[in-house]
């Protein structure tokens, strides 16, 4: 999860799950560290679901990383539990996750696309995996303004909890060509606007 701002999908879909599986672990010896872990081999197990084309498991092991990443912070404060390496060590972990679904789902489409159109899947897949990483980015390194300043509103749109959700929706019905233009647009589009807020935002600071 971003931060610690919740997105629309998180708050009316993901928590709906990941507070309950939360509620279910806090008698276990499981730490929230090791949930943030096993998120990530979650979106391993996409990964390769995605490169052995079966795009549906792929889809849904995506999501599943998605719900199980909020449940690493719901356990957390339910065992109290919460400190800053844990904050930044889920952080690291998610960016590999988004690197390696995002990997799989463009080896994916670009068997899926056939020859002649692979060079524009990965140069696709290329441009959504920097988008994904940049709208990061820029949330990590706004800095003189509060930092649930890209958190609501336009700039919100590409968060995590969306673009793994349109990485389900799009892998599931087949479309993983149009998934990736998709998440390419949307992340890119968000970083200029939030280029464009954050320069009047700290031209006024």
């Amino acid at each position: 999860m971003e931060g610690v701002y919740d997105g629309f999908v998180s708050r009316h879909l993901n928590r709906r799950v990941s507070r309950p599986i939360a509620r279910a672990l806090t008698h276990t010896p499981l730490t929230p560290n090791q949930v943030s872990i096993f998120s990530l081999g979650v979106a391993v197990g996409s990964f390769f679901s995605f490169v052995y084309g079966y795009h549906i498991a792929g889809a849904l092991l995506a999501q599943a990383s998605s719900i199980i990443d909020g449940v690493d912070g719901d356990l957390a404060r339910a065992k109290k539990m919460t400190s800053a390496f844990g904050g930044f060590l889920d952080a690291i972990l998610d960016r590999y996750a988004d690197a390696v679904i995002l990997l799989g789902l463009t080896i994916w489409a670009a068997k899926s696309a056939g020859e002649g159109l692979d060079v524009y899947v990965w140069t696709t897949g290329f441009l959504a995996l920097a988008g994904t990483f940049v709208v990061t980015y820029t949330r990590a390194r706004i800095d003189h303004v509060p930092r649930n300043f890209f958190d609501r509103g336009i700039t919100s749109v590409a968060s995590r909890d969306v673009r793994l959700l349109i990485v389900m929706v799009g892998a599931l019905t087949g479309q993983g060509f149009m998934t990736l233009i998709i998440l390419a647009i949307l992340a890119n589009l968000v970083v200029l606007l939030r280029l464009i807020y954050a320069r009047r935002a700290l031209k006024d600071a």
